[in-house]
């Protein structure tokens, strides 16, 4: 799952990016409006995180641009304005959710979460796929009722396939989730990490599938 983050301090964006990835997202970094609106044209995102005073275009500016744009990427907004005035202005400029500064990493992820659930119309945080469950809550696999041992690239892979269980998912599609801009990989590198999380599924009732020419789906075996 990949997040842009727009956020022109360095600092507290390199902190930030580093707390994302640690908890197994993908993080492209902005540090202007500008660059933020170029990745937004390039890339997709299943959360933006956007601080509101940027150089070149400012937050506001450029979450009114996205919305009038058509793109409904969800949006959380990072400012030090906890005004009522300055949240009611985010939020009727297009923003889902609004974050004051300074703010705890565990509430982030959480509201992150939640707005991942929302967009996939999950009113419960649990998908199950036979004797393989994920806990939208927790973010966590379970096996056979025991944990899933996963690298952060390897629980990319199979929560993307999770969100969207039943669908095919573009190889292209599902790369683009997993690595970041500033990623170095592959056209082959997806295909290493669908294998390895293949090998981890063995035995059980949850299966993904190559549909030649299409993709991947993750679905029930039986």
């Amino acid at each position: 799952m990949k997040i842009l983050l727009v956020e022109d301090n360095h600092e507290l964006a390199a902190w930030l990016g580093k707390a994302l990835k640690q908890a197994n997202y993908a993080v492209d970094i902005a540090h202007d409006g500008e660059d933020a609106g170029h990745l937004l044209k390039v890339a997709e995102y299943a959360v933006v995180i956007l601080d509101l005073s940027l150089p070149k275009i400012d937050g506001m500016t450029l979450l009114k641009g996205l919305r009038q744009a058509g793109n409904k990427v969800p949006v959380i907004i990072l400012t030090a304005n906890a005004s009522l005035d300055g949240r009611v202005a985010g939020l009727d400029g297009g923003a889902d959710d609004y974050l004051a500064k300074p703010f705890e990493i565990a509430e982030l992820e959480a509201r992150i979460r939640a707005l991942v659930r929302r967009g996939h119309d999950r009113a419960t945080p649990q998908i199950a796929i036979g004797d393989l469950i994920f806990d939208g809550g927790t973010r966590q696999f379970t096996l056979a009722g025991e944990t899933l041992v996963l690298t952060p690239r390897e629980h990319a892979v199979l929560e993307h396939l999770a969100l969207k269980v039943g669908t095919t998912v573009a190889k292209a599609t599902l790369s683009e989730s997993v690595f970041g801009f500033d990623d170095a990989a592959d056209a082959s590198a997806i295909e290493i990490y669908v294998h390895r999380v293949r090998k981890k599924l063995e035995g059980s009732s949850a299966q993904i599938a190559t549909l030649r020419g299409l993709g991947y789906m993750l679905r029930h075996a039986g």
